[in-house]
């Protein structure tokens, strides 16, 4: 990032109509958007959420899931339908929502009444048919996709991210929807962090007490089936290698169209657990990708407050949410777009005619 434009923007925002720090992480936002467009009056343009949704092979054992794998496909026809959290909070918040197909198992029908998006509810949905397969496979038993459908995946999330920043976006959300998505993102944070499965793995859509333990036991035994394959690997090897053996389509996709976010500036706004699991991925490719990154929210699954402490990174919401879609992502770009708002349109002391003496005396007692 360009040291002279930080400067720039922080002589900017310390001289606001408000004591040093005073609008506390939304004048680190303002900076960092500022940085991200390379503009001294950084804006926030049609804003988008992506919302990839795929089936894992392993949900069909119920070992590491309470709800059976066909709630995925359900939850897509919800999103389709207009009446999902991330529907309503997309619709409230003026932001374009895209539903993408990234491998559920089940054939939808773009053409049916269920991609009318609710009737004219949803502005501006679509639905993107992006599938790679019908699931990825059991990983207990065979690695998840093969190399050409790894490539292929992030393939697609860079054509898709593409499109959209083509059509006059440039800020950006990925959320997911997958009945044992929880799992591959634990052992994904696992693998890249060195973090023990048992601190990784959380409730996902529900687990009890017992369910937990059987679902940390079989991913522990994942992990091993597969530690032979991850050593000695490093950067991008590696993110390929987590991803083959113990990722998700829609993991992949998204972790392809975080790539393409950054490279075309775009300001990215991280979700939660799998979001972030596949951000993780997308960073041992491009390590600067986290300078473009706003962190939505701290998910109550367990593992992401790790992950944010890993990423040294601090989430702007703290709501106990673990719904996943996108959804944190959704309430947090209304606070990014006052961040720059504030920056763009406050008033400085100089501008209000306020003097050095009076902003040191009167404003700094707030």
């Amino acid at each position: 990032m360009d040291k002279t434009l930080r400067e720039q923007l922080q002589f900017v925002i310390d001289n606001k109509t408000k004591p040093l720090g005073a609008l506390g992480q939304l004048e680190a936002i303002a900076l960092q958007a500022g940085q991200v467009q390379q503009s001294m009056q950084p804006v926030i343009r049609n804003p988008h959420i992506v919302v990839f949704a795929g089936d894992h092979g392993i949900a069909a054992t119920g070992l590491v899931n309470p709800y059976p794998q066909e709630v995925t496909a359900q939850m897509v026809l919800n999103f389709m339908n207009g009446g999902a959290a991330i529907n309503v909070f997309c619709r409230q918040h003026g932001i374009e929502l895209s539903i993408v197909d990234a491998g559920v198992n089940y054939d939808f029908n773009p053409d049916s009444s269920h991609a009318a998006f609710g009737h004219g509810r949803q502005p501006k949905g679509q639905f993107i048919s992006a599938k790679i397969g019908h699931g990825t496979r059991n990983y207990m038993e065979a690695p998840a996709m093969t190399t050409e459908e790894l490539l292929q995946a992030m393939a697609e999330g860079e054509r898709i991210v593409d499109e959209i920043f083509l059509s006059g976006c440039n800020t950006i959300g990925f959320g997911e929807m997958g009945i044992g998505n929880t799992s591959s993102a634990s052992l994904i944070m696992s693998a890249i962090t060195g973090i023990s499965i048992e601190a990784c793995v959380g409730r996902g859509t529900g687990a009890d007490a017992g369910q937990l333990g059987i679902k940390t036991t079989t991913l522990k035994s994942v992990f091993d089936l597969y530690r032979h394959v991850l050593q000695n690997k490093k950067g991008p090897q590696l993110a390929h290698a987590i991803l083959n053996t113990m990722g998700g389509f829609e993991i992949a996709m998204m972790t392809g169209a975080y790539g393409k976010a950054a490279e075309r500036r775009m300001l990215i706004i991280v979700d939660g657990f799998i979001a972030t699991a596949a951000l993780l991925c997308a960073r041992l490719m491009r390590e600067d990708i986290t300078d473009y990154c706003i962190y939505a929210h701290a998910s109550g699954e367990q593992g992401h407050k790790r992950m944010l402490e890993y990423l040294k990174a601090e989430p702007v919401l703290n709501l106990g949410m673990r719904l996943g879609e996108g959804t944190g992502a959704a309430l947090a770009i209304p606070l990014v777009q006052s961040a720059v708002n504030f920056l763009n349109e406050m008033a400085s002391f100089e501008s209000a005619g306020v003097s050095e003496k009076e902003k040191a005396a009167g404003l700094s007692t707030r």
